[in-house]
């Protein structure tokens, strides 16, 4: 296994993508702590992994609160004596064009990705310094990490961010053998890209099924989804990598849309 004795924390993994990365690392045998807004969903997801023989924890965690991401990586480095693996995971959707986007709204995708990605980065970064022993900190991007798309200016914004901050933590982190690395999917169906699909059909005054055929996937080589299971082959790869020859860089999982 290629995470044995390892302790990986992964934010807004009580359901989607976070959940199938958690459920991949414990079957690649880490403990895993699941943080996420929803702390039932969060221990559901705990629970089944621990049903299936491997340990982990659920916590309750609003990533853009700076006090509940220090308690609950310290809950973490605490219980398990530090943080091996991060993924900073957590995040939200905002349709609307940027001349009707509220002030409220565009903060609050902001904040939970970026903000969220800087928090989670700098909590888990000073356990893996103080370690000594290196770590891995990966974040969540996306396609949009890359390119942009009508309607979701906030969330682009952001993930552009994340692609800046993960080439600094691999500058910074080399040192102290920390390696940072981005992931970038196209559309995954999870409940975020479900909620999409009606509200670009309005948006753009289509069907649900153009949505899906002429915006989504019109880019991709095969007309099929990113699956759960390829982001998370791709998250267990980039933790268990042995060294610094990958890190700084962005991984685009998306089915050939936007090659580099």
């Amino acid at each position: 296994m290629r995470l044995t004795d390892k302790t990986a924390l992964i934010t807004g993994a009580g359901r989607g993508i976070g959940r199938a990365i958690a459920e991949a690392f414990a079957r690649e045998g880490a403990r895993v702590a699941i943080a996420d807004l929803d702390h039932a969903g969060a221990e559901a997801a705990a629970q089944a992994i621990r049903d299936a023989g491997g340990e982990a924890m659920g916590l309750a965690m609003d990533v853009t609160d700076e006090d509940a991401v220090e308690n609950g990586v310290t809950q973490v480095a605490e219980t398990w004596g530090g943080v091996d693996i991060a993924v900073a995971n957590a995040g939200i959707q905002h349709i609307d064009p940027v001349d009707r986007l509220a002030f409220a709204d565009w903060r609050k995708v902001i904040a939970v990705h970026l903000d969220g990605g800087f928090l989670v980065s700098r909590a888990c970064l000073r356990r893996m310094y103080a370690g000594g022993r290196g770590g891995t900190m990966l974040l969540m991007g996306s396609v949009h990490s890359k390119e942009a798309s009508p309607l979701k200016s906030p969330y682009v914004a952001a993930k552009h961010g994340l692609l800046g901050l993960c080439r600094a933590i691999a500058k910074e982190g080399a040192e102290h053998g920390v390696r940072a690395n981005l992931i970038c999917p196209g559309f995954v169906r999870t409940p975020l890209v479900d909620k999409q699909i009606p509200e670009q059909a309005r948006e753009l005054g289509i069907s649900e099924e153009s949505v899906i055929r002429d915006v989504m996937l019109k880019h991709t080589v095969d007309q099929e989804f990113t699956t759960l299971e390829d982001v998370a082959e791709v998250a267990v790869h980039l933790a268990a990598f042995p060294s610094a020859a990958l890190t700084g860089q962005s991984v685009v999982v998306s089915h050939g849309w936007h090659m580099q």
